[in-house]
């Protein structure tokens, strides 16, 4: 009997990555990028033009390497079910980092608003300071946010039972109420009558809110990839990783907001 020789097949259902170039372009890209943004708030000349060119750079390495994931798991078939597995952990701890950014936020918000020293006049806002109506563009905000959150939410229900129209109708409605939310902060922005330089209170105010801005952004572009994904028949009933994970982490950009409309505009005010 002859004996078959088995050549060129994988004994286990792990993805062995191959050799690339783009974990290390990223990393020296968002370097670049961190001491240009430094020199930048320091005035130093041409501070802006590196720090745009920083931005550029990362944005280059990540779409590139977004790209060969993309090609690994929708054509070439790495992402078997131990893969999906591992990478919703990562997804996961992910989130647990993300918490624990916010929490440093709000620490500092309620280490200064709890107790207000004397130089804050011994109240909160601080003497001086006139805050932002709660009931006028930051409520506006928390239905357009909740909002794009029920339409994500739609969207992914719809493509789960194989409703793919349905499906990319949600997410452009999330994308268009995104960038509105994004519009009305900036709106927002020009009307405070305050900086991130007046007293702790522009400090934490500015951090939190453009912390979450920060978040709503990516979330943004997180989400328009899952479109683009969809509408190119990508994304399947039963394989859609990327786009549930965009959509948890619009979930948690959701629930953000409410503690920070509650803590800093309406509690805070």
């Amino acid at each position: 009997m002859t004996n078959l020789v088995r050549t060129n097949y994988q004994t286990h259902p792990f993805h062995l990555v191959d050799q690339s170039p783009w974990p290390l372009l990223t990393s020296l890209a968002l370097l670049s990028m961190v001491v240009s943004a430094v020199l930048y708030m320091h005035g130093f000349v041409s501070g802006g033009l590196l720090l745009t060119l920083g931005f550029v750079l990362t944005a280059s390495a990540m779409t590139l390497w977004f790209r060969d994931i993309i090609a690994e798991g929708t054509y070439l078939g790495h992402h078997t079910f131990e893969v999906r597995k591992g990478s919703t952990l990562g997804v996961a701890l992910f989130f647990v980092s993300e918490v624990f950014a916010f929490v440093s936020v709000f620490w500092a918000y309620f280490h200064s608003s709890l107790a207000p020293t004397i130089e804050l006049g011994n109240s909160w806002p601080p003497l001086g300071i006139t805050p932002l109506d709660p009931f006028a563009i930051p409520l506006l905000n928390t239905v357009i946010l909740l909002s794009s959150g029920a339409f994500i939410t739609w969207a992914h229900h719809a493509l789960i039972q194989g409703k793919r129209t349905a499906a990319i109708w949600g997410t452009v409605y999330t994308i268009v109420l995104a960038l509105l939310f994004t519009a009305l902060q900036y709106v927002e922005y020009q009307q405070a009558g305050f900086t991130i330089a007046d007293s702790v209170y522009g400090t934490v105010f500015f951090a939190s809110t453009g912390l979450h801005g920060m978040h709503v952004i990516v979330g943004t572009l997180f989400i328009l990839v899952g479109f683009f994904r969809l509408f190119s028949y990508h994304s399947t009933n039963n394989h859609h990783l990327g786009f549930e994970s965009a959509i948890l982490y619009w979930h948690f950009v959701d629930v953000v907001w409410l503690f920070l409309f509650i803590t800093v505009y309406w509690w805070g005010s």
